[in-house]
């Protein structure tokens, strides 16, 4: 069996766990890992994830220092929420013809916020061989290419909505932190306005959702409210009293003519009850389905990051939408 050789750029719970599951697949070989913080650069991998098939591999400093060792066919990238600060961050992946898949959100439909810094990446992959994704829970699955996927069986489409809620006291800490857990409404709402905080990448997934759809959209706008306490609420991390934020509300609609044709709306905060993802497609045949208690993004995000790295190889180099790709599935041990 040829083994692919992979490297985690990002080393927070989730880059940790990616590699955690990438080392139970036999498959893929771990050549290495990258972070910047001057309290991981150095030290041994064993240390950080717990694995002593790791034994021997140091987290470097940089990419340029992991390709003096061992370069990989591809880098996992979990550090990024911004299309163009990932960019940034995997050129020089790129410019060695390395792979890249990624987690970042933006990334999902770049064309939306950075056009040209797309275009430029583009040729810059095909130039060199390369091909970037991104992917993962949402954006990458439940919220755009799950129900692009359920149109398969569509004669006509007249308009997809998605509605996921999320109990965000079961997600890490750092995504509580994100949606303002434990913050005066007011300092949120100055966060979501200026895109600190909030969750990314819902109106790219409108933007691909539209994309796969054939529709010109003659407007796609997002926006978002706290969600406050009205009880004391205590998760792992935060300990939330009432009338400070424990999670955020927000809705992307894309629309034409004068119809809304996506409309994506995701309720994620502590202890929100009957979590649950549901896509309606209004169609021929009308389509409603649910998955009850949702998908679990945490899990699932590392999941859909290792089991996109055969179809990402397979596909043709540049930069890549998920619906570019061959169709999701568990690549197991095989």
């Amino acid at each position: 069996m040829k083994r692919i050789k992979v490297a985690q750029f990002g080393l927070g719970p989730i880059g940790v766990e990616a590699l955690r599951l990438s080392a139970q697949r036999p498959w893929l070989e771990i050549v290495g890992a990258v972070d910047h913080d001057p309290a991981k650069a150095g030290r041994p991998l064993t240390e950080i994830t717990g694995l002593g098939a790791l034994d021997g591999l140091k987290v470097a400093r940089d990419l340029e220092a992991l390709f003096r060792e061992t370069p990989p066919e591809v880098i996992l990238h979990t550090a990024s929420s911004s299309a163009a600060a990932t960019l940034a961050q995997m050129r020089p992946a790129l410019e060695f013809g390395v792979s890249v898949a990624s987690t970042c959100e933006q990334l999902i439909f770049p064309a939306l916020k950075e056009p040209a810094l797309a275009k430029e990446y583009d040729a810059l992959c095909r130039h060199t061989g390369a091909r970037v994704v991104a992917t993962g829970v949402n954006p990458g699955f439940v919220m755009d290419v799950l129900p692009i996927a359920l149109t398969g069986v569509s004669r006509e489409v007249e308009s997809i909505r998605v509605e996921r809620v999320v109990d965000a006291a079961t997600r890490r800490r750092p995504l509580q932190a994100k949606i303002g857990s434990g913050q005066e409404a007011e300092e949120f709402s100055d966060g979501l306005r200026s895109g600190r905080a909030g969750h990314a990448g819902l109106i790219e997934s409108a933007a691909l959702v539209a994309h796969a759809m054939g529709w010109a959209l003659d407007s796609l706008v997002e926006e978002g409210e706290p969600v406050l306490a009205e009880r004391e609420i205590v998760s792992p991390f935060f300990t939330v009293p009432p009338g400070r934020v424990c999670g955020i509300r927000q809705r992307a609609v894309g629309a034409s003519g004068g119809r809304e044709r996506v409309v994506l709306e995701i309720a994620m905060f502590l202890g929100a009850p009957q979590p649950h993802d549901r896509i309606v497609v209004h169609g021929r045949p009308p389509l409603d389905v649910t998955v009850t208690g949702g998908v679990a993004g945490d899990d699932a995000t590392v999941a859909a990051l290792i089991n996109v790295v055969p179809r990402l190889l397979a596909a043709p180099p540049g930069l890549r939408l998920a619906t570019d790709l061959a169709l999701p599935k568990w690549t197991g041990d095989s």
